[in-house]
C-alpha cells in the first residue's frame, strides 16, 4: 500500500501538468536538433555548412539554428531543476534525507548517460545532467539574488573567454611570423577534425557493434572536450530552473499570467532578434577559430536562445491554461521522458548505424525532418496508450526504484 508519508516517486494525482507538457514538447525540438547528428559526425558542428546544402535544405538548416538549437536543453534543463525543487520540498515536508535520495537519482543518471554514449549513442547529455546536478546540490539553499548573480557570470564568463581569444588572435595576426604560425596552426587542427569526420563516415554506415562501439569511444574525446563550451550553458538553466522552483513559478500558472505575459512578448522579441543574427552568422563560421564574428554570434546565441525558450515556455503555459484538449497528448511523452529519450536514440541509431539500416551521411534534411516528425508522432502515441495501463514509463520505473528504494 503507498504510503503518503514516505517519500517516493511522484504520484499520477501530484503531477504539475505544464511540467510534463513542456518536457514532451522539448523532446521533439531535441530530436529536431539532434537528428543531423544521428546522421552526420558531431564534428561537422565545427564547420561552416557545405556548399553542396542548397534550397530548401539550407533554408532547413537555418531554421533549425534559429528556432529549434539550444532552445530544447535549455527548457528541458530548467525543468529538470525545477524537478530538484519539489523533490528538496517533498523531502522537507516528510523529513526525509533529501542528500541520499537525490545523490541516488544522479548517480543513476550519471551512469545511464555512460551506458547511452558508448553503447548506443555518444551524443548523450544525461551523464552531464547527472554531473551538473551534484554541483547544484550546493545552491540549494542559496538565496534567489545570489542565484541571479551567478547566471550571469556563468553565462558572460565563456562569452568574454570568447572576445579576448578573438582580439588576442588578431592582435597576434598584426605580426607576419606569428600570422603565419597562426593560420598553420588552425589549418592543423582543421585537417584533425576532418580525418575524424572521415573516419566516422567510413565506422558507422558499415561496421558491426562492436566496430561502432570503438567508434564510439574514440569520438568520446570530441565530446568531453565540448562539455567546456555546453556545459556552463546547462548549468546556468539550471540555476534558472532552481530559481523559478523557488518562486514556485509552475505551481500556479493563473496567477502568473501577467508576467507570462511580459514573458510572452519580450521573448518574442529579443528571441527573434537574437536568434536571427546567430543563425545567419553561424551557419558561415568556423566555431573552433575564435574570431569577432564568432563572439557576436555567441552574444546573440546567449540573449536569442533563452528569450526564445521562455517564449515557448509562455506559449505552452498559456495553451495549457487555456486547457486546450490537443496539448495534454505532449504530457504522456514527457511523463516518460527518459523512455522517450533513450528510445529516439535506439531508433535513429539503427536507422543509421550499419547493424541496423547504415543510413548514415544517407539522408538529407528533407527527409530527416519528415522522419522526425513521424517518429515523435508515433511516440506521442505509445506514450499515451501506455499511460492507460502503467503509472510509470519503463526507464522512469528503474530511475525511481533506484532513488526511493521502492
Amino acid at each position: 500500500m503507498y504510503n503518503s508519508d514516505i517519500l517516493g516517486p511522484v504520484r499520477a494525482s501530484e503531477r504539475i501538468l505544464i511540467l510534463d507538457v513542456l518536457r514532451g514538447f522539448a523532446l521533439f525540438g531535441i530530436l529536431l536538433v539532434n537528428f543531423d547528428y544521428f546522421v552526420h559526425p558531431f564534428q561537422t558542428i565545427l564547420f561552416p555548412l557545405p556548399e553542396n546544402v542548397m534550397g530548401v535544405e539550407k533554408a532547413i538548416a537555418w531554421f533549425i539554428k534559429f528556432a529549434a538549437e539550444g532552445k530544447f536543453y535549455t527548457i528541458f534543463s530548467i525543468l529538470f531543476a525545477y524537478g530538484f525543487t519539489i523533490i528538496m520540498s517533498r523531502a522537507e515536508s516528510r523529513s526525509d534525507k533529501f542528500l541520499s535520495i537525490i545523490s541516488r537519482r544522479y548517480l543513476f543518471l550519471f551512469f545511464l548517460g555512460l551506458f547511452h554514449a558508448f553503447l548506443i549513442w555518444v551524443g548523450d547529455i544525461l551523464a552531464l545532467y547527472g554531473l551538473l546536478g551534484f554541483i547544484l546540490i550546493l545552491f540549494r539553499n542559496a538565496k534567489p539574488k545570489t542565484i541571479l548573480i551567478w547566471i550571469i557570470i556563468i553565462l558572460i564568463v565563456p562569452l568574454l573567454l570568447t572576445l579576448f581569444g578573438a582580439l588576442a588572435i588578431e592582435l597576434g595576426k598584426s605580426f607576419p611570423e606569428a600570422r603565419e604560425q597562426i593560420e598553420k596552426s588552425f589549418l592543423t587542427q582543421a585537417e584533425m577534425y576532418k580525418k575524424d569526420i572521415d573516419r566516422a563516415y567510413s565506422v558507422y554506415p558499415d561496421g558491426n557493434f562492436w566496430e561502432i562501439t570503438y567508434q564510439r569511444i574514440y569520438d568520446m574525446k570530441f565530446m568531453a572536450g565540448s562539455l567546456i563550451f555546453i556545459g556552463p550553458n546547462v548549468f546556468a538553466m539550471f540555476l534558472i530552473g532552481l530559481y523559478l522552483g523557488k518562486k514556485k513559478f509552475f505551481h500556479d500558472l493563473e496567477n502568473n499570467i501577467g508576467t507570462l505575459k511580459k514573458i510572452l512578448i519580450w521573448g518574442l522579441i529579443i528571441g527573434l532578434i537574437g536568434n536571427f543574427v546567430y543563425a545567419t552568422l553561424i551557419l558561415d563560421i568556423q566555431r573552433f577559430i575564435p574570431t569577432l564574428n564568432l563572439f557576436v554570434a555567441s552574444f546573440f546565441q546567449m540573449i536569442g536562445v533563452p528569450a526564445l525558450s521562455f517564449f515557448y515556455i509562455s506559449i505552452i503555459s498559456f495553451m495549457v491554461i487555456k486547457q486546450k484538449s490537443f496539448i495534454k497528448y505532449l504530457a504522456a511523452p514527457g511523463r516518460m521522458a527518459l523512455t522517450t529519450y533513450i528510445t529516439q536514440s535506439i531508433i535513429f541509431t539503427f536507422i543509421v548505424y550499419g547493424y541496423g539500416l547504415g543510413m548514415f551521411g544517407k539522408i538529407n534534411k528533407i527527409e530527416g525532418l519528415i522522419l522526425t516528425i513521424v517518429v515523435y508522432i508515433i511516440q506521442v502515441i505509445i506514450s499515451n496508450f501506455w499511460f492507460r495501463k502503467f503509472e510509470f514509463g519503463p526507464m522512469e520505473w528503474i530511475w525511481r526504484k533506484f532513488t526511493y528504494f521502492r
